[in-house]
């Protein structure tokens, strides 16, 4: 199995062309749909109508985040994933009853490279949709992206069974081809209830030095966060000082720590 390649110049050009003429495509479609639904005197007709309409506008929205970045400028991949979670819900998975959440800090990329990372993220996510078997379960797919050391580490995990999905088809072989591009590689598992993907790769120079940066303000923004709790809340007990006999027995500050929660994308 060939890897994918680093387009060219010749072949980011068709490639952004191709994704111009599919969303010309798209606003011809939306057009001539939204005339004839302000045209339709059946209100059915006019909801069904209106319906694809919005629906055509969300798919063309994800095409626009999928298109070929313009610059090689470094990116925030966290900002992009939830970007293109949101999109891959609203015109896929919501229509469908399945939950979408993501959890991630921020994660400068290459802008290509963020690229392919969202394509193998979309793919996957795509994958479970189509083929996982929940069960009559609420059905839910979770990404988790992070960086450990000099590895970025983006798990898509879902809560449906192992169905029919033990044989990878063209779908898995691109994301590996993907993963390869990336310098990395793709490697999964399944279980009667779960099926998990993970897609690792290690960073450039230019992204470690980017990622060391983000990590240098946010310990700089939790020690500040740090000093300004306890700030507030020797603040807040030295009126009952008097009562409590002075520092000797006041109780010790609790400094709530910063967590990153999943953020639901349904």
């Amino acid at each position: 199995m060939t890897s994918l390649s680093i387009p060219d110049s010749n072949e980011t050009m068709l490639l952004r062309e191709l994704n111009h003429r599919i969303n010309d495509e798209f606003s011809s479609s939306i057009s001539t749909l939204s005339t004839a639904a302000v045209r339709a005197d059946n209100p059915e007709v006019k909801l069904a109508l209106s319906n694809v309409v919005d629906m055509l506008q969300e798919h063309a929205n994800l095409n626009r985040i999928l298109a070929v970045p313009d610059g090689d400028e470094l990116v925030d991949a966290a900002e992009y994933i939830r970007k293109l979670g949101l999109a891959v819900s609203r015109c896929a998975l919501e229509p469908i009853g399945i939950r979408l959440s993501l959890v991630a800090d921020t994660l400068p990329l290459e802008a290509k490279r963020c690229w392919r990372l969202a394509l193998a993220v979309h793919e996957l996510v795509r994958n479970a949709a189509r083929h996982a078997c929940f069960d009559g379960r609420d059905g839910a797919i979770k990404i988790k992206l992070s960086l450990i050391d000099t590895v970025v580490n983006c798990i898509v995990a879902d809560n449906g069974s192992i169905s029919a999905r033990l044989k990878p088809g063209r779908g898995l072989q691109i994301v590996g081809d993907l993963a390869k591009s990336l310098g990395g590689r793709l490697q999964y598992g399944f279980g009667e209830q779960f099926s998990s993907f993970l897609l690792v790769f290690p960073v450039t120079e230019c992204e470690l030095r980017a990622n060391r940066a983000v990590a240098l303000r946010r310990s700089r923004g939790a020690r500040h966060r740090k000093v300004a709790s306890r700030t507030r809340s020797q603040t807040a007990r030295r009126p009952l000082d008097a009562f409590r006999g002075g520092a000797a027995d006041r109780e010790p500050t609790k400094v709530a720590t910063h967590s990153h929660d999943a953020v639901d994308l349904s």
